[in-house]
């Protein structure tokens, strides 16, 4: 190694554990579909750093990279480590640009340890916030949230927000943004009493719902009598019907995820009502997070300073040690969570 690697901060184990898909799930992943297993912990090579994994993302986007064929991502191979969001030290270096001891955000997660390119390697400061945040709220999770929102949706003062699974790592950050930039009424929904009123008391949700107690139209009619503006969906199904139902006039969806469906083994019933896009002039409008990295700086700035000054919060569900890292995931896709699911192997 280069002179830049220095010495570990802790020694390094001859072998450690990532987890493997040794199978593509149909339906619902099960345990046999995935394998966590041992292998020799990686030496990094020129340009390359080695890092503890301190803190991994499981998101829902992770589903679909399960499957055979490529969407928008590449798929998961079969018998190698899958891939997500982490956040870890730096206890190798062979880049003059990264130093040990410093901390990193990449994108080989669900290991212990793993060998990152350093260009790849995006520097953090724990001193700022904490390591996990840059998993979420600053992170990944967040910017989804921002660009959804300001760009996709073209977010307007005075308009009224429909935001689904709103107790969610990007949901909560959405509809805490909306009401932080002039919207005139915010509501949520969430799969429990409790998540909804978390969603009012906490986050400043003007109105929300538990899509589990009713029909989700009805619901959503009740919360937003005069209709709805801008829909963040992050459900699909249902509540995309419902608000399709309740959209006013030059309305926008921003469809940042169907996680209703993403386990069904059969294409679901599209939307019964979409000619009533023709009468509202309204707009549905996917996106994927990647196509708007340059508003980033922006994104940390506007963020950052609400973080400091109290004005948004967030909360983190923390699963301790690899093990569970699959048991995790499965509680992403269940809605078990309470904001952005970490599992933290510290």
């Amino acid at each position: 190694m280069s002179p830049t690697s220095g010495a570990a901060p802790h020694p390094v184990p001859a072998t450690s554990r990532a987890w493997h898909l040794v199978r593509r799930p149909h339906g619902w992943p099960q345990p046999t579909d995935v394998a966590l297993r041992e292998e020799a912990t990686p030496e990094p090579g020129p340009g390359q750093v080695l890092v503890h994994n301190r803190h991994l993302s499981v998101d829902p986007y992770m589903r679909g990279r399960m499957n055979a064929g490529r969407t928008y991502i590449d798929a998961f191979e079969l018998d190698r480590p899958m891939e997500g969001a982490a956040v870890g030290e730096v206890i190798a270096s062979n880049d003059e640009g990264v130093a040990v001891g410093d901390h990193v955000l990449h994108f080989l997660g669900w290991r212990e340890y793993a060998v990152v390119n350093a260009r790849a390697a995006v520097k953090v400061d724990p001193d700022l916030a904490p390591l996990s945040a840059y998993l979420g709220v600053l992170g990944m999770t967040g910017l989804t949230a921002y660009a959804g929102l300001l760009r996709v949706a073209e977010l307007k003062e005075g308009d009224t927000v429909f935001v689904s699974g709103a107790a969610g790592a990007v949901g909560s950050q959405a509809g805490q943004i909306a009401r932080l930039k002039g919207a005139a009424r915010v509501i949520g929904s969430a799969g429990s009493d409790e998540k909804v009123r978390l969603l009012t008391e906490e986050y400043g949700f003007d109105a929300a719902f538990n899509y589990r107690s009713g029909s989700v139209r009805e619901l959503l009619e009740a919360a937003a009598p005069d209709g709805i503006d801008v829909y963040f969906d992050n459900v699909g199904g249902d509540h995309l019907e419902a608000a399709i139902g309740s959209l006013n006039r030059d309305g926008r969806i921003a469809v940042c995820g169907m996680i209703s469906v993403y386990n069904d083994t059969e294409l679901p019933p599209g939307p019964r009502n979409l000619p009533r896009l023709i009468q509202t002039r309204g707009r549905i409008q996917g996106f994927l997070v990647g196509d708007h990295y340059d508003l980033q700086p922006q994104f940390v700035q506007d963020v950052g300073g609400w973080l400091r000054s109290g004005e948004l919060r967030y909360r983190e569900t923390v699963v301790k040690g690899i093990e569970h890292a699959f048991d995790a995931f499965l509680g992403v896709l269940r809605g078990d969570s309470t904001g952005k699911m970490i599992v933290t192997l510290d």
